[in-house]
């Protein structure tokens, strides 16, 4: 009886652990519960450059909260990509409503709200360094594993996608947050490069797991959700509430500096 009064009070402790975050943002008001999706917010947030602003190759990651509930947990990530002189950006991700699930298409905005969330920037490369991973990205894209496959947890969802393709393009690497659930569904097996490019990721179909790196930190994947510490940028990672503490930088460090959440 003692040991398993011992195991249930682990559990409680451990439940309460990861749901203390989504459960703030959800009291706090922090994420949008209460409109239609359909009439939620879709305005630039202003990121994206301009062609007369840069002229030259952008690549950009951006992360948004989820629509209604499910924003109080993760996060939905995107990568936009646009050649040198071009007027439109070519925008790939996943969406859940969407068969195939993949989404490839032509924008002028791709920085719009989330339906009602602004996005941040988790990365914005420019010049030489874009036009480099242009090419591989798009390969990559047309190469996802999973294309017509979308589960909001554990994965394959967005976040898998966006950590899919971070990891097969060298020289394209991003920090993405605890909040972006299903980072750590790997697809090629149960050990992969951390998205920052600098560590390395031990996951069991994304539901257990662990992240070691220079960018990342320490970063513990509990029942899909995940949760962390930065040494070299102190600070804290939870479930829902994402980071406590100083900022991740903007990998590639080509546009303005992220909004700190």
């Amino acid at each position: 009886m003692g040991i398993l009064l011992r195991l249930l009070a682990g559990l409680v402790v451990l439940l309460s652990l990861l749901l203390a975050g989504p459960l703030w943002m959800l009291a706090t008001e922090e994420v949008t519960t209460g409109r239609h999706w359909a009439t939620a917010g879709r305005e630039p947030a202003g990121l994206a450059p301009t062609p007369a602003e840069a002229p030259e190759a952008v690549v950009q990651l951006y992360a948004a909260r989820t629509w209604g509930w499910r924003g109080a947990f993760g996060v939905h990530t995107w990568i936009a990509t646009r050649e040198a002189e071009a007027e439109q950006w070519r925008l790939h991700q996943v969406m859940g409503w969407r068969r195939p699930a993949r989404v490839s298409e032509t924008t002028a905005a791709p920085d719009r709200a989330w339906f009602g969330s602004p996005p941040v920037l988790l990365a914005d490369y420019r010049g030489a360094a874009a036009e480099e991973v242009i090419p591989a990205i798009e390969a990559a894209v047309a190469a996802y594993p999973a294309p017509a496959v979308y589960r909001a947890w554990p994965g394959p969802n967005s976040n898998t996608f966006t950590a899919w393709v971070v990891r097969e393009v060298p020289g394209f690497e991003a920090v993405l947050p605890v909040t972006a659930v299903g980072k750590d569904y790997l697809l090629d097996g149960p050990l992969a490069p951390a998205p920052g490019g600098r560590g390395m990721t031990l996951s069991l179909g994304g539901m257990l797991g662990l992240t070691l790196g220079l960018d990342e930190g320490v970063e513990l994947n509990l029942l899909g959700l995940a949760l962390g510490v930065d040494l070299r940028r102190p600070a804290l990672k939870l479930p829902g509430v994402e980071r406590l503490g100083v900022p991740p930088p903007v990998k590639g460090a080509g546009g303005p500096p992220r909004p700190v959440d």
